[in-house]
């Protein structure tokens, strides 16, 4: 057998309680590796078209890749997929911690939750064995006690827990499903399929080795990175005992930081929100995930007498885009109740990114009097209340109030409201765009239309890392002939040349989400053909991982063409294309005539067609994806 599995998917039916093990061939491990790729082939093939996302036929998938228990530095993250209550579309995201590498380490490589327990559950999992257990006294509980009292129960203060909070019970769009506490598959409301599953948690326990074909090839790179590390990762966002938080303060001065709504370029007060003043007022310690020496994850803390401006240091800190989401997105400069509104997402199981952009959404319905305080049950949603925000957090997870409204998003939010609120409704395929500005990176927001998940930071291209002679150009030009090699390119570019970046370091992002494995790490292509050549021990070139990206982007394309989705689909909101007139991207638009000849490039260069976007018989036979689609269609 091929190294880095074990052969075993492990499946169960809350419906009925039972359980099966299927062994797939080598040959879906070897051509999808494990994550994304994963999760769309088990859609396709598993899932009934149109399928209701939170009825009990969807199925919940967690899926580590090959990587998983093989201890590289970097790979404590794994996958998690469904189909989206907030978008219709896949539904996949990925979490770091350590949950990934302990259920593969009880033997399985993935996990398919399908069916509707008659009451709450949770799953204890330790190496093959399989319990479902009753989940009624921790139903309505806070993330962190959960996590104790399930470890009591088990006896084994080493089990690793996934979970939801309040918010995934209460079916919010946006629910996310908490690892460990603090890290969250956050996106596209995958804690409200496992809320409507009646499953509270998984917890999981394994002593089970991940064999390794040949361990030479990861032990010799985990030393490079142990060597250099500290230079290697020190430019990046998540540099050495820091965490994503301290670019806020770099991107509001380059005019990459969404302000009230992306409808501001300039927010003075982006200092008060610095990584540099949050670490000065709250850092206790550094958290980090699994086979990782860089402790980027903070431990934030602080006293007080009112529960709502004391912060626990269980539910760690945030990152860059909760910062962002919580603060400037919706004009607050208050760090302190932007910390305690990230906290509470930790704590209640919300998407931090879609929590803030649904709450800027709404004071900016009230900023043009679309809504009044008849409207919010007497609250008035101003920009800048610190207040306001840390209660809206609690409101839309329990659903109280106008909290039941908020709780649908933004796409579901502005059909209610009215035409009126169109030009705002900043979301692509109902999503909430990231914490990214498109005015700035303009491929970017290429990648916001065409993610097959809605508009996403993770699965696509930052042009920033390419405007210079860095790691990021010399990653991307070891695939490329030498009449095609790729030179600094201007962020605010839209060209042929960027397009081959485009392509192949989105298809590395892809691949990075199948093997799974944190994008903050500085391997290249050559370097991850050789650890995956040397765990499986199959050999793969990095045109064969690359390729993995692209069966990925591929599978997902069909599952979404298949619910519904077409080009028409793949659009960037004009707010984010027109150019500020003041600032430091004044003047820096996205035309329409760009956006549509990128748009249609980067079909064109994945084997689709340039119009509909639908995959070629030539793209899927070059993937070697039709063996394994006529297994779905036959199915």
């Amino acid at each position: 057998m091929m190294g880095g599995i074990h052969g075993r998917i492990l499946h169960i039916d809350l419906t009925t309680g039972q359980t099966r093990v299927e062994t797939p061939p080598e040959e879906l491990y070897r051509l999808l590796v494990g994550g994304r790729a994963l999760v769309a082939y088990l859609l396709l093939r598993d899932l009934p078209p149109r399928t209701d996302p939170l009825g009990p036929a969807n199925r919940l998938i967690f899926a580590p890749g090959i990587m998983q228990g093989t201890n590289l530095p970097g790979s404590g993250r794994h996958g998690v997929g469904g189909k989206s209550p907030l978008t219709g579309a896949l539904a996949s995201s990925e979490a770091g911690g350590w949950w990934g590498h302990e259920f593969k380490r009880t033997g399985y490589d993935a996990l398919v939750i399908t069916g509707r327990a008659a009451s709450p559950v949770y799953l204890a999992i330790r190496d093959l064995h399989v319990e479902i257990r009753p989940a009624g006294h921790l139903w309505g509980q806070l993330t962190h006690p959960v996590e104790e009292a399930i470890r009591a129960e088990l006896g084994d203060g080493r089990g690793r827990v996934a979970q939801i909070g309040p918010a995934g019970e209460n079916g919010v769009r946006f629910a996310a499903i908490m690892h460990d506490v603090n890290r969250a598959a956050g996106r596209n409301g995958l804690g409200a399929l496992m809320g409507s599953k009646n499953l509270k948690a998984v917890a999981v326990r394994g002593t089970t080795a991940v064999p390794v074909a040949d361990r030479r090839p990861v032990t010799a790179t985990a030393k490079w990175l142990g060597s250099n590390y500290k230079e290697l990762v020190a430019w990046a966002a998540a540099g050495i005992g820091r965490g994503t938080q301290d670019s806020l303060a770099h991107w509001a001065y380059v005019g990459g930081l969404p302000i009230r709504n992306f409808s501001e370029p300039v927010f003075d007060d982006a200092p008060l929100l610095s990584g540099e003043r949050n670490y000065a007022m709250f850092l206790q310690e550094r958290d980090t995930c699994q086979a990782c020496p860089i402790t980027c994850k903070q431990v934030f803390a602080h006293d007080s007498d009112n529960p709502y401006q004391k912060l626990r240091p269980e539910y760690g800190g945030p990152e860059y885009e909760a910062m962002a989401a919580l603060g400037p997105t919706c004009g607050v400069s208050d760090n302190l109740a932007v910390c305690k509104a990230n906290e509470l997402c930790n704590a209640h199981g919300l998407d931090a990114i879609s929590t803030g952009a649904s709450i800027g959404f709404v004071m900016e319905c009230f900023e043009r009097g679309i809504l009044s305080a008849a409207d919010t049950g007497g609250l008035e949603f101003r920009w800048g209340d610190a207040d306001l925000l840390v209660r809206a957090v609690e409101m839309i997870a329990r659903r109280e109030g106008f909290g039941a409204v908020m709780a649908e998003g933004v796409a579901r939010m502005s059909a209610r409201f009215g035409p009126a609120t169109e030009p705002f409704n900043l979301t692509v395929k109902g999503q909430e765009l990231p914490m990214h500005e498109p005015r700035l990176k303009h491929v970017l927001g290429v990648g916001y239309a065409v993610a097959p998940v809605g508009a996403d930071h993770m699965m696509n291209v930052h042009d920033t890392d390419f405007t210079y002679d860095g790691d990021g150009l010399r990653r991307v030009n070891l695939a490329l002939p030498p009449e095609q090699q790729v030179g600094p390119l201007p962020a605010q570019s839209i060209s042929e040349a960027k397009l081959r970046v485009f392509y192949n370091e989105l298809n590395w992002m892809h691949f990075q989400d199948c093997a799974v494995n944190c994008h903050f790490y500085p391997y290249d292509y050559a370097q991850f053909a050789a650890v995956l050549s040397g765990v499986t021990g199959h050999a793969y070139t990095l045109h064969d991982i690359l390729a993995v990206g692209e069966r990925a982007q591929t599978l997902a394309r069909l599952f979404n063409l298949r619910e519904g989705f077409t080009a028409d689909d793949d659009k960037l909101p004009r707010r984010v294309r027109r150019a500020f007139s003041s600032g430091p991207i004044a003047g820096k638009a996205l035309s329409d005539a760009e956006f549509e000849w990128a748009k249609r490039r980067y079909y064109e260069m994945m084997g689709w067609d340039g119009q509909t976007g639908v995959p070629s018989a030539a793209a899927l036979a070059r993937l070697g994806l039709d063996g394994l689609l006529r297994v779905v269609t036959t199915a």
